[in-house]
């Protein structure tokens, strides 16, 4: 079974809202090797004029991902993760993702185009704010490989 490419234009429902924490900031940090301080200490941050940690840039990519599971977690759509390839990942930032934010992210299934038994598909996940204001926009586009390259 392929991938279902009906499934191109899809909205998902707002998912469970993420709750951001300083530590879940700082490990991230850790792992990306971010030595920023505005990272790490709070202290730091408000002196930038954040309202605490914020996160590094590429971090929106937990939150996107955690959405972008109601697409790989549906059988129907056809996606096998064990062949999912990344291709592509760009992040818009509409404002830093600090501490304390809790945030709903919104998944577009953008496009699906399949070529020669690879299927790729493009995301965007839409994180804002629990009252609604944008925060950070992730758009992934993913490459499926035909069972036969597995």
């Amino acid at each position: 079974m392929g991938v279902d490419t009906g499934y191109a234009g899809r909205e998902y429902p707002a998912n469970a809202v993420y709750e951001v924490s300083r530590e879940k900031l700082r490990e991230f940090a850790s792992a990306v090797g971010s030595t920023h301080p505005a990272h790490t200490d709070p202290d730091a941050a408000r002196s930038w004029g954040y309202p605490d940690v914020i996160a590094p840039a590429t971090f929106a990519v937990v939150i996107a991902q955690r959405a972008e599971a109601q697409l790989f977690e549906d059988p129907a759509a056809g996606i096998d993760f064990s062949r999912v390839v990344h291709a592509d990942e760009r992040f818009t930032h509409h404002r830093p993702i600090h501490a304390g934010d809790r945030l709903v992210t919104v998944l577009h299934v953008d496009q699906i185009v399949e070529r020669a038994g690879l299927a790729m598909i493009t995301t965007r996940a839409e994180i804002a704010t629990e009252a609604g204001e944008a925060v950070a926009t992730v758009v992934s586009t993913l490459a499926v490989r035909p069972e036969e390259a597995a």
